[in-house]
């Protein structure tokens, strides 16, 4: 199986009001495993950068102004995730970012799902931490991963540290070293440790799409009879 691990930085939060995908970062897993291949580029997208959206990843439009547009690195990016399992946190935003783009690119390419499929890592972070902070902060403290460079948001660096946290996410029990030597693996397991980028493929169970549309009709019930006070949502939108 492979999976390709992306994240994207852009111009704003809204697509609809124009905004543009500036950076774009993929970590490639096969079978459970980091290849260590990536894909990663800057990108110029002709228009300014929203003052809160740089505050967030600190890439200027100064900065962009020598960089490829979209339709040129098109071409290599699709190559690089067509066919995987696309693991994207909040993929809902990235997915729409990356359509627009293709369509603007050349409207002929269709969407990112003719090329491969998605699962959207924060939904499978609820499904498992319910009522609990799910963003990647929260989720590398959760699971032990070194996130002490993350300063600013990064695309690369965010989808690296999103690989090794969908990795321990979805192998069971965190403590449980694999990959090892006999006498490594017959230890305790007390203490939480990082998996081994070597161990071997474990089943992952992905939300079907009608649970994850009934998890949502659930949590809008509780907003409206809690007066918008419903708590689980509460934490997904906290930083």
């Amino acid at each position: 199986m492979r999976q390709v691990v992306l994240d994207t930085e852009t111009t704003g939060l809204e697509v609809e009001s124009g905004h543009r995908v500036i950076e774009v970062g993929c970590v490639e897993i096969v079978d459970r495993k980091l290849t260590r291949r990536h894909f990663h580029y800057y990108i110029n997208p002709e228009r300014d950068i929203d003052d809160g959206a740089q505050e967030v990843h600190g890439i200027s439009r100064e900065f962009l102004m020598d960089k490829p547009l979209f339709r040129d690195i098109v071409d290599s990016f699709l190559e690089f995730v067509k066919g995987a399992e696309l693991v994207i946190h909040n993929a809902g935003f990235d997915i729409a970012f990356l359509d627009a783009e293709l369509k603007m690119a050349n409207p002929k390419l269709g969407k990112m799902t003719d090329y491969c499929s998605v699962v959207d890592s924060l939904e499978v972070a609820r499904s498992k931490h319910p009522g609990q902070r799910n963003n990647l902060d929260a989720l590398c403290s959760r699971y032990g991963v070194d996130n002490t460079q993350r300063d600013l948001h990064g695309a690369l660096l965010d989808a690296e540290i999103l690989a090794d946290v969908y990795l321990l996410m979805t192998g069971g029990q965190v403590a449980l070293v694999l990959g090892e030597s006999e006498d490594q693996s017959s230890s305790s397991g007390n203490e939480t440790r990082r998996l081994s980028a070597d161990r071997p493929r474990l089943r992952v169970i992905r939300a079907t799409m009608d649970e994850i549309v009934r998890h949502e009709d659930k949590l809008d019930k509780i907003e409206k009879a809690s007066g918008g006070n419903c708590v689980w949502r509460k934490r997904e939108t906290d930083s």
